[in-house]
């Protein structure tokens, strides 16, 4: 016969547990989890909603600030294809952009502090 071990968690780990997860959320929203609308009102819901949480505060800021450079690089990258640079630009900022908010969005959910690189500070 074996005993099975029930683990409750503590209440600290049950609100960094939901921390990690908004947090997470603020980076994967910007894939249109919200009825497909543009990547930057996903990251700014969460802000608005859970900004007295200093982590989730601090994460749904820097998903915003990189969704908004990452909208100024695309938008670039659209207008040099008349130069025919923004063939190549085009899909290598949509990649990475779509790498970078992935790595986020597991470190976040891991509890770590991420700062996407390439990113403008619009919103302190």
């Amino acid at each position: 016969m074996t005993t099975t071990q029930t683990t409750i968690l503590e209440p600290e780990a049950a609100v960094a547990s939901n921390s990690n997860g908004w947090a997470a959320l603020s980076h994967l929203s910007a894939f249109g989890l919200f009825l497909g609308v543009p990547s930057l009102v996903g990251p700014f819901l969460v802000w608005l909603f859970k900004r007295d949480d200093p982590y989730v505060d601090e994460q749904a800021k820097e998903a915003l600030n990189f969704n908004i450079s990452f909208l100024l690089y695309g938008i670039a990258s659209a207008l040099l294809i008349i130069l025919l640079v923004g063939i190549l630009l085009l899909p290598v900022v949509f990649v990475t952009w779509f790498v970078l908010v992935i790595v986020a969005a597991v470190k976040a959910s891991a509890g770590e502090h991420y700062r996407y690189p390439l990113t403008i500070r619009f919103v302190n």
